[in-house]
């Protein structure tokens, strides 16, 4: 640059001399002015940033434009040169600050030492040198080293002196940016194409900065990238879509994906540290969002996310939607709660402090779960290819986790988390499919019923024919279905598959694998709480020196479970999953009545047979899902149910076809779990704890009692019930009972209402009607089986509770303190497991009594046939003979509430059964040949009980009253065996010793009973009990012969004992 000894220069020599009127006028110009040789910046102190022209009387313009013919050019140079320096806060001129114009210049610019020197004086910035300037402004490793003052403010300007001294080339390439987006939209027509021509220079530059990173030391160039997005979303997108169009145009040096993998690969890196609840998470999500959103980086992702092993389970999760999946409020290692930021000291927090902290994880989770849902849905819009990529990373990865649903992995919980994805991937993962199934999640959705279930059967594609048909889940024709495909039922598959059909499928999939077990966990941990909490009272009673550690294991459990509830109880979650089920539920009776048509078909009864079924595609676990979240929601989220009327009228109409229809629903455990669904849906009136609010059940009693179905429903119960005494599991005697269990409270809620109490009635007639029916009618077979279970159950729970009082007397005496340690652990293991098992077999006993009490107060003529009469009464003598007898003091243990154990409510249950039925005189002729247990005495200290436990006094009169009415039948009876005690062999049923009143034979074994003998055996056994062969009451006759002779000798004995008269 000339300094201000060139006072002498050839002014002719200059173009702009020919502005002046002569020569002479030229140099009296120059000669008056201050310094002669300035840069060209400070040409015009009164130059605006935009469009200002130079001054006709501008001072210096003759003395320093050598270069330029017009005074119009050298304006527009000088403005270029002010835009290039706004833009790019670079700049070639290094002279006095108070020499330059203020308006339009930067406050600060880096200075291109280098640059400038190489320029042999040129101190202005152009369109043929910028490119070369950026360049050299970008390979600069320190700029801040090289800012200059532009203005003769020398006042601190932190924020100017950051954006010139930017160090990363990304974000300062994006800054020019801006600057240059704002610069066209100022500058005046004749500089707009100089405006766009800086703004596309920062874009190739940048797309020149992403494909070379390698010459930028020291900077990772994809870090900025990603923190430039991570910055502010909206603005940079534009940038960044012009460089990815750049970059997708010239894929020489490097590709596109090559580019692109690296920013993923450190998104990953980063997101999987982060947590639920941190704000930061919610902008990377956005930005993958992005990515997701973009058919070119979308592409690249979803081939980046496939593992190297499709077969490893846990490698879905290293991926980078893996990271993101897998985020979650549950623990990141399982069993450490160390480092965990959820529900910290919960036995120090108010219920209301942790409703608090679990609402405010629900509200972080739903924004998560809507922005998981896009994610998908943008990657499966985006493009066919993208589409078939995730569908593939799906499918596979479901098949590759198939193991989480084996018991083994639950019981190897050290093996399982180093083969299978995490609870929180499945949990996010089906969260995000089932908001993506909500468009035809409705019950009675047109859409529904473009399901597919041949789907399911197909196997053995190769991946071509998986793309092009759209099949991507695997192994499912492994699977287990609702019912065996019919034998002459060939597969009619179809050439495609409708996203529908592929949704549904994986969502039903990924529930089966991760929602199931994380309930399994919640139940197992509330079970584990309760029995920590009582061994930590103990400790705390007795002063052991382990109730702290107790105390320690409850907490840290405490911890789990919370998070674990918080984690599946997130209410917009829930919605979309009951939309789901509810909606599965419509879709299943729809099948189950053999529509295949486009419209939904009201549901009558009798169902029509099946033809053509498409039930033989269903796998079980889309029945075993929506019984599994029901019973989910009865549990931990019951107030889901009281808004959800809609969707609990669809589940009692699946119960109602498939509980008790073998045809539809070949498993009986699996409808027999449909009883527990039932039970779970079904409004509740059980007392609350004390304090307690009492649950909202208004919306669940109008679905219950408007149903339609009633009388099919109360069948189908009952129905399952029975076919459940016979599984063909090796384990079906221990199970039967668990089945059952939900059964009576709904028996017990049916007979509160008119229309379930009279189809149970109905059917109660049909058997009294149908006794010896080929087939044993339904009601029988069902009052046997409830019988059988009340003697085995209140059995048992007698013998427990016996050997638990005399675990306690021994305690309580001191007996187990001389036992060597060993021995005294064994005494208390055996303490413990009587009595669960005693409360066990106590609650199941409890539940049996008390429904036959309910059932004969307006079912009789059943009862006293002679097929069921003897058997009910020797029940109820042989029990109240251990309740109020001789043998009650042997069932006297502490606490009868730890056990179950109700004697009071079993007495008065079994005097209400003996008051039903007491007015039949042939239920009062019957009890005395009870020879086991019944005596006078017996009866006489029942009345002394029911006077001690305040029973009414009708009632105690009532049962004093029926108490002498049978002992006038037992005298009488008494005579007549006495009078019969020397009959005949042959005329003695041979298998219960009496008397036989109505002989038949048995065709196959040729043996003789009594009628009501094998009529009893049928009802469980179904064979001969002599040779085992197949038998039915059908097949019986009667013996004519037999019975008119013992008639005769029960004629012949009468006359003889009114001849011998009282006195013989």
């Amino acid at each position: 640059m000339s300094d201000q000894g060139n006072n002498n220069q050839n002014i002719s020599c200059n173009p702009f001399a020919a502005l002046f009127s002569s020569l002479a006028d030229a140099k009296q110009f120059a000669s008056g002015q201050k310094p002669p040789h300035r840069s060209l910046a400070s040409q015009s102190e009164s130059e605006n940033s935009v469009s200002d022209s130079v001054d006709d009387n501008d001072d210096s313009v003759a003395e320093i434009s050598r270069s330029f013919r017009s005074r119009q050019e050298l304006c527009e140079q000088l403005n270029v040169n002010h835009m290039i320096q706004r833009i790019f806060l670079i700049t070639l001129d290094n002279s006095d600050p108070s020499l330059r114009g203020g308006n339009g210049i930067p406050p600060r610019c880096v200075y291109l030492e280098e640059m400038a020197a190489d320029l042999d004086g040129q101190d202005w910035l152009d369109m043929d040198n910028i490119e070369q300037a950026l360049f050299n402004r970008l390979l600069l490793l320190e700029p801040g080293n090289h800012l200059i003052y532009m203005t003769s403010c020398s006042t601190v300007n932190l924020s100017a002196d950051r954006d010139a001294g930017e160090k990363c080339a990304i974000p300062y390439l994006f800054a020019c940016y801006q600057r240059a987006k704002e610069e066209v939209t100022k500058v005046p027509e004749k500089l707009l194409s100089f405006a766009v021509r800086c703004k596309n220079l920062t874009v190739s530059n940048t797309r020149t900065v992403l494909l070379t990173p390698e010459i930028y030391i020291s900077q990772n160039i994809y870090e900025q990238l990603l923190d430039l997005l991570l910055d502010g979303f909206m603005t940079p997108s534009y940038f960044v879509e012009e460089v990815i169009a750049g970059l997708l145009s010239d894929q020489e040096v490097r590709t596109f994906e090559e580019v692109i993998v690296p920013v993923l690969d450190i998104f990953q890196g980063r997101v999987k540290d982060l947590d639920l609840c941190q704000p930061l998470l919610y902008s990377y999500l956005d930005v993958l969002l992005y990515f997701s959103h973009h058919k070119d980086i979308a592409k690249v992702l979803v081939e980046h996310i496939q593992p190297k092993d499709p077969a490893n389970g846990l490698q879905y999760q290293k991926t980078l939607l893996g990271a993101v999946l897998s985020i979650s409020c549950l623990l990141k290692t399982p069993g450490i709660v160390e480092g965990h930021g959820y529900f910290l000291n919960p036995s120090r927090s108010s219920a209301q402090e942790t409703k608090v902290q679990e609402a405010n994880i629900h509200q972080f989770m739903g924004q998560f779960h809507d922005k998981l849902h896009q994610v998908l849905k943008n990657l499966l819009q985006r493009s066919g290819e993208t589409r078939h990529l995730l569908l593939s990373w799906l499918g596979n990865c479901l098949q590759a986790n198939a193991g989480r649903a084996k018991i083994w992995a639950n019981q190897m919980p050290e093996i399982f988390f180093q083969m299978y994805a995490s609870d929180a991937f499945f949990l996010n993962l089906g969260a995000a499919l089932l908001k993506l199934c909500q468009p035809f999640c409705r019950p009675r959705s047109p859409k529904l019923l473009t399901f597919n279930p041949t789907y399911c059967a197909l196997k053995d594609l190769s991946e071509e024919e998986r793309h092009n048909r759209n099949v991507h889940a695997k192994g499912l024709d492994k699977e287990t279905c609702l019912i065996p495909v019919p034998p002459q039922q060939l597969v009619e598959s179809a050439q495609s598959y409708s996203l529908l059909t592929e949704n549904l499928i994986l969502t039903q999939l990924t529930m089966h694998l991760g929602f199931h077990r994380l309930h399994e966990q919640m139940v197992k941990m509330n079970q584990s709480l309760h029995r920590l909490q009582v061994t930590w009272q103990e400790a705390q009673r007795t002063a052991n020196p382990m109730s702290e550690q107790f105390l320690e294991q409850f907490e840290r459990l405490m911890i789990v479970y919370l998070s674990t509830k918080a984690a599946t109880t997130q209410p917009a979650m829930l919605q979309c999953c009951l939309n789901l089920q509810a909606s599965m539920a419509a879709l299943l009776v729809q099948l189950g009545m053999g529509n295949q048509g486009p419209e939904h078909v009201a549901l009558n009864f009798p169902l029509p047979s099946l033809q053509n079924t498409m039930l033989c595609y269903i796998p079980e676990f889309f029945a075993e899902n929506l019984g599994d979240f029901f019973i989910f929601l009865r549990r931990f989220a019951d107030d889901v149910l009281e808004t959800s009327a809609e969707s609990l009228e669809q589940i009692l109409s699946f119960i109602t076809v498939f509980m008790g229809n073998v045809e539809r629903m070949k498993n009986p455990h699996l409808r027999a779990k449909l009883a527990e669904v039932l039970e779970a849906v079904m409004p509740h009136m059980e007392p609350v704890a004390p304090g307690a609010a009492q649950p909202i059940v208004f919306q669940r009693e109008r679905v219950f009692c408007s149903y339609r179905h009633a009388p099919q429903l109360a069948e189908a119960l009952i129905t399952v019930f029975v076919d459940i005494e016979f599984t063909g599991d090796p384990h079906q005697f221990e199970q039967k009972f668990n089945y059952r269990r939900p059964m009576y409270p709904i028996l017990k809620y049916m007979w509160s209402k008119d229309s379930y109490r009279e189809s149970i009635k109905h059917l109660a007639d049909y058997a009294s009607e149908n006794l010896e029916a080929m087939n044993p009618p339904l009601f029988l077979r069902f009052l046997n089986l409830l019988m059988n279970d009340a003697i085995f159950l209140l059995d048992e729970a007698i013998q427990y509770l016996s050997k638990i009082k005399i675990l306690q007397l021994e305690r309580d005496r001191g007996e187990w303190d001389s036992l060597p340690p060993d021995a005294r652990r064994e005494k208390e293991s055996s303490l413990q497991m009587f009595g669960q098992l005693g409360r066990f077999h106590n609650i199941m006993s409890n539940e049996t009594i008390g429904t036959l009490a309910f059932l004969t107060s307006e079912i009789k003529g059943i009862f006293v046939h002679p097929f069921l009469a003897e058997r009910i009464i020797s029940m109820l003598n042989y029990f109240l003979q251990h309740l109020v007898g001789p043998k009650m003091g042997a069932l006297k243990v502490k606490d009868f509430s730890e056990f179950d154990f109700k004697p009071q409510q079993l007495v008065s249950d079994i005097c209400t059964i003996y008051l039903n039925l007491g007015d039949e005189e042939n239920f009062c002729a019957t009890v005395p040949k009870d020879g086991r247990s019944y005596s006078p005495t017996l009866f006489s200290q029942t009345v002394r009980v029911l006077k001690k436990i305040n029973k009414p006094g009708n009632m105690i009169v009532a049962f004093g009253l029926l108490a002498d009415k049978i002992k006038s039948h037992a005298d009488r009876q008494q005579q007549e065996e006495e009078t019969y005690s020397d009959a005949p062999d042959e005329f003695l049923d041979p298998i219960m010793s009496t008397l036989m009143l109505d002989p038949v034979l048995l065709p196959s074994s040729n043996v003789t009973v009594d009628r009501s003998t094998i009529a009893r055996h049928l009802l469980s056994d179904q064979t001969d009990p002599f040779n085992r062969s197949p038998l039915t009451m059908d097949q019986i006759r009667p013996n004519e012969e037999l019975k008119q002779r013992i008639l005769q000798w029960l004629d012949k004995h009468k006359q003889e004992s009114l001849q011998l008269g009282p006195s013989g």
